[in-house]
């Protein structure tokens, strides 16, 4: 019953597009889902009405299809505004606030006909990959229950894991699309920064640290989301003209060249057993005739991990000293996001100009590197979904985290010079979701799409 819920969203899509489906229909076992799942889950908050909801899908029926996401439901994660809603970031200084409009990216898949349903759950925001916050509580695992459903696009890959919304959208500085993704069985992408605007608001030049992005259960939604998403804003200096990719998906993944990263020679602890069962699944890409070979360490960890915390830190600052600087506010924020603000407005000049000139140089080795190589691959977390109720891991592998983020430095390769990653899902290692980071050229998106349709593919044979 309601089994459409679990099927692709182009294949939501077309039968709607068919009318072998009505919005009204696919709404109303929509919030049968969410009152059957979400309470035990806690994906999906501030929902609204389900009166409100339903005319909509009834107006959605009665109008003409504005485009692939006409009538379908979908939550907006709680960093991003969506007209009406509100926008709390998971924080008590924030919790009252309303969204007077719609987020360019929010904006661009509601002209495409998407139903704004609610927001999915973050952590305080978006810091830590880990989904809990004061306001609304912990997002839990879809896959192992009393466990962490990762971060910071926790609410939204649960969401989806559950069957609860077809498509999704998140945000990604350090993982946040990509490790919810790994320990929840679904895809989710970074894409090039620049190729999905964010809001021209403050610093348009310094941060270019985070992006938004697609996440879904199947490749050709993420590609058909990234296509609504994606395009320059005029208003912003560093957009990315942007091609439709879904198109693109289906081709002969043969000779492609993987090279597998493992654990950075041995610079990255990893808990039992993630290694071994990643690079077993790198493995099978032999099986569509890739070529799969082990990397060396292409540049120094402790270099990127020190670039990465200096220009984070920067970029915390600047966005959150706002509230930082009113007193009633600053009681408000967690210890961490207060830690990275005060550390961020202590760095020097000097400091953050070495930071840049490693990424510049951690830029140029990579670019060298894919000359040899199609894609590169790394695990998407390196510990498996830890207890809900812990703040994040204070070890791995018997190595002391010495900062609440430490745990997830095997997503900053990607995240310090904004190259386009997929994380697919893996089989389950005794009960343990994980996934793999398909890493790609400077806006070669398409390809890693295209690594990831043929990964499906594998998978669903």
């Amino acid at each position: 019953m309601n089994d459409f819920l679990d099927q692709p969203a182009f294949a939501i899509s077309a039968a709607l597009d068919k009318g072998d489906l009505t919005a009204t229909a696919l709404m109303a076992a929509t919030l049968d889902r969410i009152a059957a799942r979400n309470p035990d889950l806690n994906a999906i908050v501030s929902l609204r009405d389900a009166d409100a909801l339903m005319r909509d899908a009834a107006a959605a029926d009665a109008g003409p299809r504005k485009g692939w996401l006409h009538g379908m439901p979908l939550a907006v994660k709680d960093l991003s505004n969506a007209a009406g809603l509100p926008t709390t970031m998971g924080s008590p200084a924030l919790k009252d606030r309303i969204a007077p409009t719609s987020d360019i990216m929010v904006q661009r898949m509601q002209d495409a006909g998407a139903i704004v349903i609610g927001k999915t759950n973050t952590p305080e925001f978006g810091l830590g990959s880990h989904t809990f916050n004061p306001v609304f509580g912990a997002t839990q695992n879809a896959l192992m229950p009393g466990h962490s459903a990762g971060g910071s696009s926790g609410g939204a890959a649960v969401a989806l894991a559950s069957g609860m919304i077809a498509v999704a959208d998140g945000s990604d500085m350090m993982g946040s699309l990509r490790n919810p993704a790994g320990w929840n069985g679904v895809y989710g992408m970074r894409p090039t920064w620049g190729r999905v605007p964010s809001e021209p608001l403050g610093d348009l030049m310094l941060h270019p640290l985070s992006t938004n992005g697609p996440m879904a259960r199947h490749p050709r939604d993420l590609a058909l989301l990234l296509d609504t998403m994606a395009g320059p804003d005029p208003r912003q200096p560093h957009g990315l003209d942007h091609t439709p990719l879904a198109p693109l998906l289906d081709t002969d993944l043969r000779g492609k060249r993987i090279g597998w990263l493992g654990d950075w020679g041995g610079a990255y602890p990893v808990e039992d057993g993630v290694a071994d069962h990643c690079a077993a699944q790198v493995a099978r890409f032999t099986d569509l005739g890739c070529h799969v070979t082990d990397v060396a360490p292409p540049f120094s960890a402790a270099a990127l991990w020190d670039s990465w915390t200096t220009l984070r830190s920067y970029a915390v600052a600047a966005s959150l000293g706002p509230l930082y600087d009113q007193p009633a506010m600053r009681a408000a924020l967690k210890d961490t996001a207060i830690w990275e603000i005060e550390r961020g407005r202590a760095l020097s000049g000097t400091q953050i100009q070495r930071a840049s000139l490693i990424r510049s140089d951690w830029f140029r080795a990579a670019a060298k590197l894919f000359n040899d190589f199609d894609a590169l691959v790394l695990p998407t977390a390196q510990c498996w979904p830890f207890p809900i109720d812990w703040a994040y891991p204070q070890d791995i592998a018997g190595q002391k985290m010495d900062s609440y983020h430490r745990w997830m430095e095997v997503v900053v390769p990607v995240s310090l010079i904004g190259l386009p990653s997929v994380a697919v899902p893996l089989p389950l290692s005794k009960g343990r979701p994980m996934g793999l980071q398909l890493i790609g050229r400077s806006r070669d998106d398409l390809g890693l799409l295209q690594l990831a349709t043929g990964w499906h593919a594998l998978n669903a044979a």
